[in-house]
């Protein structure tokens, strides 16, 4: 009967619109529905596709992870957590054909959100490829007082870390010496984080920072035999021994199997005992020292020169080895031993202890760096006005 129906249903112009709106509607319904099942099913790929990338790049397999966040990004164009991977993906593969198009991606993010502490930090890794040392600094910068989606002060200071890194490892030791100051005056009371920017202090050489750290742990933990060991060598490569005596004990009291802090500790004792310029010392001290290292100097000499194949007997040579000149020395000065006592020989003691030192480093640049009571005078030149202490 169904060709019956339209004898049924109204001719008139408004029956007429109002089924055909219907039928627009239920179409523009199917439609609606088709496409969102469609972009659904587009974003659970992308998500599958983003998770594959993300398991790529963890395990180092960076061309496999580039090819699944460009696949998701087709599924999911304007997603900016895959541009972003994407980005880092492309910086980290090793290409350095690949940092152009990492760094389009980012300064895409960038414009969009500036604050963004990742974007930042993604630009300033770039810029660290690239060795440029200004633009990484800035982008570090804003990655660390930007805006971190959780953890912002942790964040914030692995940022500033990674930045030290950078700079001491690029050489950039005025940078890196700013930025330390700068760590160091906002370190929370934890041991763990002044131990880390200890390490970092030493990197830089500067032992002073470091030894302050180590200091600040020994407050918090007076035990820490990590805090002592550092602020023992630390005071050890400032040349105050004194104080690394002090410290360098109490690491071992606390860790009888350092060794590190067991081999300085000798070398420091033997600067203390060697020093004939230490205060406190009563002169009938100093003269002894000073007859010691003078003895000790002349067998280091020896030792060295039958090490290099060189005769100290030798006279008559149109070119003398520097040892030679350096026996020499040490013969004419030989006889002012005896003068030690004098009081009016006030600058006697200095005399003998310069050709002591001459001797020491000479031979420490033609035969190594020595040991023992050798090193420790060495180690008396080298720094000789902190080893005063």
């Amino acid at each position: 009967m169904w060709w019956r129906l339209p004898k049924l249903v109204p001719r008139s112009g408004p029956v007429i619109l109002l089924i055909l709106t219907l039928g627009a509607v239920a179409g523009f319904a199917a439609v609606s529905h088709l496409v969102v099942r469609y972009n659904a099913n587009q974003q659970s790929r992308g998500r599958k596709l983003y998770a594959s990338g993300l398991t790529a790049a963890s395990s180092g397999r960076y061309d496999a992870a580039i090819d699944a966040f460009r696949a998701a990004l087709t599924c999911d164009p304007a997603n900016s957590q895959y541009q972003l991977s994407l980005a880092r993906a492309l910086r980290d593969s090793g290409d350095p054909s690949r940092l152009d198009e990492a760094e389009s991606y980012l300064v895409a993010l960038w414009q969009r959100t500036p604050q963004d502490a990742a974007v930042n930090l993604a630009l300033a890794r770039v810029a660290a490829h690239r060795g440029s040392i200004d633009d990484a600094i800035g982008y570090y910068h804003n990655a660390m007082y930007g805006v971190w989606k959780s953890d912002a002060d942790a964040n914030r200071n692995s940022v500033q870390i990674e930045l030290i890194q950078y700079l001491l490892k690029k050489n950039a030791r005025a940078q890196a010496d700013s930025e330390l100051i700068a760590l160091a005056t906002a370190l929370p009371r934890d041991p763990a984080a002044h131990l880390q920017a200890a390490s970092l202090f030493v990197e830089a050489e500067d032992y002073a920072g470091a030894l302050a750290q180590y200091e600040d742990v020994l407050r918090l933990q007076s035990n820490n035999a990590a805090a002592l060991a550092g602020a023992g060598a630390a005071a050890y490569r400032m040349g105050n021994y004194t104080l690394a005596q002090r410290y360098l004990r109490n690491a071992l009291a606390v860790n009888l199997e350092d060794r590190d802090s067991r081999q300085l500790l000798e070398t420091a004792e033997l600067v203390l005992r060697s020093n004939p310029f230490r205060s406190y010392i009563s002169d009938a001290e100093r003269n002894r020292r000073i007859a010691a290292d003078f003895a000790r100097a002349e067998t280091r000499l020896t030792a060295c020169a039958a090490q290099a194949g060189v005769s100290l007997d030798a006279t008559g040579s149109s070119s003398p080895s520097p040892l030679l000149r350096l026996q020499a020395q040490w013969n004419a000065v030989k006889p002012d031993l005896r003068q030690l006592q004098s009081s009016t020989e006030t600058d006697l003691p200095d005399t003998i202890m310069d050709v002591v030192f001459q001797i020491e480093r000479r031979t420490a640049t033609m035969c190594g760096r020595p040991q023992g009571v050798d090193l420790a005078l060495l180690l008396i030149s080298e720094q000789r006005e902190a080893a005063t202490q």
